[in-house]
Formats: structure tokens, sequence, C-alpha cells
């Protein structure tokens, strides 16, 4: 089914180790500030001591203390950037069709944080102790749930789970949604809260983390001394709705949703074919949703994650889409470490805010190219360009990959 109405991005909201507002990471995210600090992590003898927290946050100012007590952080970082985006819109709910406005946020990983505090309390004194909110607090759904029973939105109430590219596909599905009739508006995004002793023990065996000791240069996509991403948390949202409803409304219209591609590496359960061909997939069929050509697109936002095979992958990718004619390409990440569910909800936001100011974020910490990545990538700071078009990339686990295309609003 070709999609039939315009899709456009009428809020955001966002929390991240650059900020806990949008104004406040993009400023940060601008100007090449980087938001990653060290942490007492828990693990006895842990080579891991710096991660992208999010600091300062005021959530009772967005959730109810009851509320705190039972929800998993991750769920209380999404429901504070769903609640800045509901407010960046302007929307009153008093005055929409609540039966098509709805829901799709994604995470990667959960309530781990809830998963593990009830586990302990299980093996220490028994199934007593275990919470009576341990399942609704900490299931991967419950973040889009909580949203839709805080606006009463009656439409999908989805939640969408693909590893690093949760965020991203929750966003392109939410657009379909729209986009195919179904509904008028969608709240959408992802959320993270995955740096706990148990997930951050597993990404150590899996050899996935940088071991840095310097919180400001360990993530660094590309750098010939790149060994691996920053663990971060941290969550995006944004409104999308249908183009005719936001006009009706008189709504701030920050961008269009004009492509969305998926794939599948169909390789290996964490690493990427070495020649990109899942990422340039999706890449290509996001460019062919969008009706455009690959010379349309004036900027990547890219996966670029600090890890050694899946920098080089990426960067045959958008080598074998774009050829010789590159648009203006960096990596967010390299600021904000890794958000894993939540990156391409963030890093769409910052794709958006790209076109809006007319600046290309910088890629910090990448002092000596690797050679085999070999494209210009944006080192140390940003610079000033036109963009009409970006394009975001979210890659994850199991080979699922996933793009999104937004273009300037005419």
């Amino acid at each position: 089914m070709k999609l039939q109405r315009r899709v456009v991005v009428t809020g955001m909201g966002l929390i991240s180790p650059l900020g806990n507002s949008v104004s406040s990471s993009w400023t940060s995210c601008a100007n090449g500030v980087s938001g990653i600090s060290t942490f007492d992590n828990e693990i006895i003898n842990s080579p891991i001591k710096i991660g992208g927290k999010i600091k300062d946050l005021d959530i009772e100012s967005y959730i109810d203390k009851k509320d705190i007590r039972r929800l998993d952080t991750f769920i209380q970082y999404g429901v504070v950037a769903a609640s800045q985006a509901f407010e960046d819109s302007g929307i009153d709910c008093n005055k929409i069709n609540l039966d098509k406005a709805g829901v799709n946020f994604g995470t990667g990983i959960g309530g781990i944080e809830t998963i593990e505090a009830n586990h302990n309390a299980y093996i220490a004194k028994g199934f007593r102790k275990v919470s009576p909110f341990f399942v609704p607090g900490s299931i991967a759904n419950m973040t889009s749930g909580f949203i839709s029973i805080k606006y009463g939105l009656k439409g999908p109430n989805l939640c969408t789970v693909t590893a690093c590219s949760s965020g991203s596909h929750s966003i392109g599905l939410a657009a379909r949604s729209i986009a195919y009739g179904e509904s008028d508006l969608m709240i959408t995004g992802g959320s993270e809260m995955a740096s706990t002793p148990l997930s951050i023990s597993g990404f150590i065996s899996a050899r996935a983390l940088s071991t840095s000791t310097d919180p400001e240069t360990a993530s660094r996509p590309w750098d010939i001394d790149r060994n691996g991403f920053v663990l971060s948390d941290g969550a995006g949202a944004l409104i999308l709705e249908e183009l005719e409803h936001a006009i009706a409304r008189k709504a701030n219209i920050y961008a269009e949703v004009v492509g969305f591609g998926m794939s599948s590496d169909a390789h290996h359960m964490t690493a990427p074919p070495d020649d990109g061909s899942g990422a340039a997939l999706s890449m290509s069929n996001a460019i062919f949703d969008a009706e455009l050509e690959s010379t349309d697109i004036d900027y990547i936002n890219a996966h670029g994650t600090s890890t050694p095979l899946g920098d080089i992958a990426e960067a045959k990718a958008i080598t074998r889409v774009f050829n010789n004619q590159l648009p203006s390409i960096s990596s967010t990440k390299s600021m904000t470490g890794h958000t894993l569910g939540a990156a391409g909800a963030i890093e769409s936001i910052f794709s958006i805010l790209a076109i809006n100011d007319g600046i290309i974020p910088p890629t910090i910490n990448l002092d000596n190219l690797d050679p085999e990545c070999g494209l210009d990538f944006t080192p140390h700071e940003a610079k000033e360009k036109m963009v009409n078009i970006a394009m975001n990339n979210s890659f994850g686990f199991g080979g699922t990959n996933s793009t999104l295309i937004f273009k300037k609003y005419q």
C-alpha cells in the first residue's frame, strides 16, 4: 500500500546525556559538547566506569510520586519526553478525536533495572518480596500504555522492540499509521535506561563497550582508535500528525516525514556483513519510499556507534548507496553515546533540527580517520549548510535496520 496522506512533525521532547530538553540537548550537540561522564557502576573489578547518564532530571514535574515508585526508569524517561512533546505541540486533547490518536513508543532493553531489583529481592527473601508492580512496571510496552492512559489516546497503542532500531522503527510505523488513515495523530519515539550492573556486565562480556577511562573522548566513531560504544540513557518523543489535521489547528510544523525503509542483514546475531549490504538496502528502501534520488539527501545522521566492525560496514553502505555524490555525514553518538532503543528518536530530532537551523552537527573525537572508513564525517566542529532533506540511520542486533527521511516542510 502506498502512502496516501502527508505526515508532519509538530512536537518534540528530549532528555539525553546532553540535557533535559530539546533546546539544551541541541545546543550542546551543535557545539560539540560531550555528555559522557564517570560513574560508579557497582560491578566489582569492572573495566567500565563511564557512560551517558541523565543528570538532574525533575521527574516529579511530569509524573506523580506514586507512579514514579511503580514505573521502571526507562518508562519514566519516555513519559517525560512525551510530555515535553505534547506541551511543545500545543495540542488540546479536548479538541481532537482521541479515537484517531495513538502511541508507538519503542525500547531496546525495557525494564531491566526493575527486573534486576525484583530478582535480587526474590533471591534474598522469597517470592513475597517481589513487587506487585514488577510486571506492569517493567514490560516494554508500558511506556506506550502509560502515555495512552495519561492523555486518553484511544487509537493504536504499540511498542516496537527491535534493539537499537526500536526508536526509528516506532517513528516509521507511526507515520505509516497516519499515512494509511488509521490515525490522525501519533506520539512516537523511544526510551532506554539500560546502564544497570547486569546490562553493563552483558555488554562487557560481548566486548561491545569502550574501555576508555576518559569520558569525553571515549565515543569516537570512525576514528582509528575507537574500541567500542559508550552505553547511555535517554528518551526522544515526536508528535506526528496528518498534514491537514496540523494545519487545521495552526500547529507549528518542524518537518515532514517523507521516507521510511527497513531491511535485515540476515547475517549474524551481533555483527553486520562486511560490505554493509543490509544497511545499504535500508537506505535505498527509504529513498525509494520517499520518491527521491540519493543526490537529494543533504545530511545523514549516521548510526555511527564507535564499534570497529559497525563503523566500517556503515561507511561502505553509504558509499554503495551514494557513490561519489555524498551528502554531509556525522554521528551525534560521539556526544550522546549510544542510547540503544532511544537512539533513533533522539537522532531523528537532531536531524530535524539540522533542517530547521541549517547546521550539520559534528562528529567529535574524530582525530585520526580510519582509512577503511574514508569519508568526510564532519570532524570536531559543526558546519553551516542549508539542509532540505535529512536521513537518519539506526541498526540493531539481530541484523535489523531502519532508515528515516525528513524533509523541510513546504
